[in-house]
């Protein structure tokens, strides 16, 4: 039995274009895929020096980017994070057992818990911030910050579009 051939197609000798449109499509999706990857890789260094998973992680990330001095609701943090509120809140809970976050219920409403970095994590992020910055520059430095907005906002619309496309074929079962 022949093995299957799982590279990319080329373009064609001399020409920096896609041989077609499929292979661009494909060619953007295997990037896509490689590009996730290696975030999930700088997650999972950044966890293991907490002694947290990767997942939670991200979710202390996202209270570091949405938290306002008020705490975040658990829902907030799972949208952001495109997971289930039920996962969050599992998850969560470990990290408030770690020392990494606080949850309390809303002054507003007691269903709602809002989460909040313990000042461990804030000192822990900000030991991280001169690394950071240096890794982002590294990574997105040839952009400037228009041009990453303006990559961010295109990436948002193939993902907005994606949601479609599964919804359509998920129907179309």
């Amino acid at each position: 039995m022949m093995p299957l051939d799982l590279t990319i197609p080329k373009a064609p000798f001399g020409s920096s274009a896609p041989a077609s449109n499929d292979d661009a499509v494909w060619r953007f999706m295997w990037e896509i895929r490689s590009v996730n990857l290696f975030l999930e890789e700088l997650c999972r260094l950044r966890a293991d020096a907490l002694g947290i998973t990767a997942p939670q992680w991200m979710i202390l990330i996202a209270l570091a980017d949405l938290d306002r001095g008020s705490g975040v609701p658990v829902n907030a943090v799972s949208k952001l994070m495109k997971v289930d509120s039920s996962f969050v809140t599992t998850q969560s809970k470990l990290l408030e057992k770690k020392g990494l976050l606080r949850r309390k219920p809303s002054t507003s409403d007691a269903r709602i818990v809002e989460m909040s970095l313990t000042d461990r994590t804030y000192k822990h992020l900000a030991g991280l911030s001169s690394q950071q910055e240096a890794i982002d520059k590294l990574v997105f430095g040839e952009f400037g910050v228009r041009g990453l907005s303006e990559f961010a906002s295109k990436l948002a619309g193939v993902r907005q579009r994606l949601e479609k496309a599964r919804l359509k074929i998920a129907l179309d079962l």
